[in-house]
Order: C-alpha cells, then structure tokens, then sequence
C-alpha cells in the first residue's frame, strides 16, 4: 500500500494482515495519533493498556514490546521508532464531554468519535471506545503522581512501525486537541502505510 493521509482532526481504520507492518509517520513531528488496534473477526479483543502496561511494566513501549489485547494475545510488535519513544499510554482518548470540560460551548472534534466514524467506513461498530495508545504524546509523569500535558518531543518524519502478530484492524486518529500544548496547539496530517 502506498503511503497514505490520516487527515487533521479525522480518523481512519486499515486491515493489517499477520505478518504486515504498519508504519505511522509523524509527518511534521507534532501530531498525536491515537491508536487503536481490534482483532479481525472478534472485535471485542482489541489493544489494552492496562494490559501492556502490566506485562511491559513501563509506561512507554519499546522496540521489542508487544502491543497485547485485553485477553493478553500480542496484536503487534513495535519493531521500530524512530521518535524519542514517549508514547502515552495512560490518557483516555479525547471526547466531546473532554472539550466542554475545557471551555469549549460547540461540537469539537474528537478522537473517540473519530475512532467509531473510522471503524463505520469499513463497515463496523463497536458499542464501546477502548484507551488508546497515543503515539507520540508526551504526558511527563513524576514520582509524586502528578501528570502533565507537554509540547511534543518528536520531529518531523519521526515513525513507529508495529508489525501484526494476528490479523486486525488498526485504527488511527489525527488527534484535534488544539488548547492543550500536545500538538503545539495546532492539528494537521500524518501519514501511515501497510508494508508486506
């Protein structure tokens, strides 16, 4: 497949056979992409946090680590980043009620809508939105507990690549946070491809 847009403020859903990769480019080095993975067929065994974060026992993945479900099956692997590796794994995916919270009176786009817009297209719907692992969100986190929402550390061209250990649908939202500084308060494009 050839490289293709995860449109700003959107998102999209792409079938990742066993053995593909995917690799998810953060083509001006400060857009989050949340990032969802489901397996093919049983769509309620998708990408858990929790289940990483216990079984990694980090907070970031690293080269090597798996991706595991909420069953603890490993989706995908993370065979490369190129990005200085802070991925989130601990915020929820922005919501509509997360921007009234913020200030916001109108509809604001949001990753967990987009989420379920991009499932639809491919003709699916899930009656639940799973954490997402926010690829390239940099939430600092201290020994006292306390966390914060930073400016990111990645830069342009910066990717990770997961490698699918069963077949699943991945799905990847161009996170529209534009108060808060982890997009530096602006949203545009990134890109993605499937590689055999």
């Amino acid at each position: 497949m050839s490289l293709q847009t995860i449109p700003a403020r959107r998102g999209v859903a792409v079938h990742v056979a066993a053995g593909q990769a995917l690799r998810v480019i953060n083509t001006h080095g400060h857009q989050v992409v949340d990032f969802w993975a489901f397996v093919s067929n049983h769509l309620s065994e998708h990408s858990g946090m929790e289940q990483c974060r216990a079984t990694w026992l980090k907070m970031c993945p690293e080269v090597g680590d798996h991706l595991y479900s909420n069953r603890r099956r490993p989706i995908m692997t993370l065979e490369e980043d190129t990005s200085p590796g802070r991925h989130d794994t601990v915020i929820a995916p922005c919501d509509n009620e997360r921007y009234g919270l913020l200030g916001c009176t109108d509809y604001h786009d949001n990753c967990r809508d987009n989420m379920h817009a991009a499932l639809l297209q491919l003709g699916y719907t899930v009656p639940f939105t799973p954490c997402s692992m926010n690829l390239f969100m940099n939430i600092p986190w201290q020994t006292s507990g306390a966390l914060s929402f930073d400016a990111p550390l990645s830069k342009p061209g910066d990717y990770v690549l997961w490698r699918a250990q069963l077949d699943c649908i991945a799905v990847m939202s161009a996170c529209p946070q534009d108060i808060l500084d982890i997009n530096n308060r602006k949203t545009v494009d990134a890109h993605f491809e499937v590689i055999d």
